[in-house]
């Protein structure tokens, strides 16, 4: 009789170890900090960076999905989206920084796309709202998918102290893309059964015993 178990050095490999709470605050706050070099950049330069943002269904503005969440309306648009910021991509990296980064794309992309789909005419969109939705989102439910009960602590405390920033989905406050809140939360929901799906696959199979 034989049993056949994985390496533990190869299980190990595959894993990618969450970062220590220093490591992902660094990250986030590193991200944080390049919204403000990007900000006081357009300040001092005569241009106008933010028509780099998302210009709703025009091909020649396509490329701004990519660039938009980096740009804000002013120090002001930049300031209401710093603690969102710095929260929630800090809570987002406790599975890792390659989820957190997977989690963030599909975040960035989907949410982007959504603006440039249904966002308002003759307008450019900009800002890193629609990420901080999209992460809240992942991490309000990415503990059903996991079935993890801490987790689901998680959301519940988050719930209780950001519900007032759902009401940023609903339409109908002039100059705020609730099209990029939507999608963005949309977007996070979609990451979260995504990378959990992705999970179970990866997960190694249980140990079989062979009689022989």
């Amino acid at each position: 009789m034989s049993t056949l178990n994985p390496a533990p050095e190869a299980d190990a490999a595959k894993r990618v170890l969450p970062p220590k709470p220093m490591a992902a605050a660094l990250v986030a706050l590193s991200f944080t900090l390049l919204l403000y070099l990007v900000e006081l950049v357009d300040v001092i330069l005569p241009g106008d960076l933010d028509q780099g943002g998302i210009h709703s269904r025009s091909l020649s503005g396509l490329d701004g999905v990519l660039f938009a969440p980096v740009l804000h309306a002013g120090w002001s648009h930049l300031f209401a989206n710093t603690v969102p910021v710095l929260v929630f991509s800090f809570l987002a990296m406790a599975a890792g920084i390659g989820r957190f980064a997977l989690v963030t794309a599909i975040i960035w992309v989907v949410s982007g796309l959504g603006v440039w789909l249904i966002g308002p005419a003759n307008g450019v969109t900009v800002g890193a709202s629609g990420l901080a939705f999209g992460w809240l989102a992942y991490l309000l439910v990415r503990g059903l998918f996991n079935r993890a009960a801490g987790q689901i602590l998680v959301a519940v405390v988050l719930l209780g102290v950001w519900s007032g920033m759902l009401a940023g989905l609903l339409p109908g406050n002039p100059g705020v893309s609730w099209q990029g809140h939507v999608f963005g939360a949309l977007a996070g929901i979609l990451a979260a059964w995504l990378t959990t799906r992705r999970s179970r696959k990866a997960a190694p199979a249980p140990a079989g015993n062979l009689e022989g």
